[in-house]
């Protein structure tokens, strides 16, 4: 208990450092929100005219606007082991290594800092949102379960990433991977159609995808109000992070 105790006070203080480069240089941020504002302003404005995707009642920018969310959350967790093998190269990553501090606090820190981006791209998705007209559901139920499925979707993608800078340990092989993994991901989830309509083996796929999961709860929670399932949808975020984060406090120091 003592252990977990000490990670989670030294992931805090690990978690800071990575938002103060955050706040020396905001601009990650502003290039980051291109990327939903073409889906929401262009794909989804022009999907919606098609009526051809079923969407339980909602409109279609409704319902794509969670899948975009998530979308904006997985791919800045997703190549945050870049910052990894940055670290690397400049030797502080094996400064980290040789300090009492526990391998799971390093890397819940580098879970922490993602998650905070998430949700900064939670709020840039939120004012994209209203600008188009797009009715959310909103309260503090909903904005407290919103900020924890962020944050465990971000925790489980940001220890995949490190996984895999564990792996390839050069930025351009980190780069290659991580983008042959991301579209992937997404296009086999229920963020952009309904899993229903995918064919039989690209189901079984997206019903495996953490992905999947976080956008039905940001879906249930933002859109329809349908709370069936959402015990479901935290629950496996909770376990796939959980078991990202040891995986990742074990091939840590494997970048080196």
């Amino acid at each position: 208990m003592n252990y977990i105790w000490q990670s989670l006070t030294k992931a805090l203080v690990m978690a800071n450092m990575e938002n103060k480069k955050l706040l020396r240089d905001p601009m990650v941020l502003v290039s980051r929100s291109i990327q939903p504002a073409l889906w929401l302003g262009i794909f989804g404005q022009a999907m919606s005219r098609t009526r051809a995707i079923p969407t339980d009642g909602c409109t279609y920018l409704q319902f794509i606007t969670p899948g975009i969310l998530t979308q904006s959350v997985v791919f800045i967790a997703i190549f945050y082991g870049l910052s990894v093998i940055w670290e690397k190269d400049l030797g502080i990553l094996q400064k980290f290594l040789i300090t009492p501090t526990p391998r799971l606090a390093l890397v819940w820190g580098k879970m922490l800092a993602s998650g905070t981006r998430g949700l900064c791209q939670v709020a840039i998705v939120f004012i994209f949102a209203l600008l188009l007209g797009i009715e959310l559901r909103m309260d503090l139920f909903v904005f407290f379960c919103t900020i924890i499925i962020v944050l465990l979707g971000s925790a489980f993608f940001t220890g995949l990433s490190m996984v895999m800078a564990s792996i390839v340990k050069t930025r351009e092989r980190f780069m290659g991977i991580g983008q042959a993994i991301t579209l992937p991901l997404f296009f086999a989830s229920n963020a952009i159609y309904p899993i229903s309509i995918m064919p039989s083996w690209l189901q079984i796929v997206a019903k495996v995808n953490p992905l999947s999961y976080m956008v039905d709860g940001l879906r249930a929670l933002l859109i329809s109000g349908n709370y069936s399932s959402l015990a479901l949808d935290i629950m496996v975020l909770l376990s796939a992070a959980l078991l990202m984060s040891v995986l990742s406090a074990k091939m840590y120091a494997r970048v080196v």
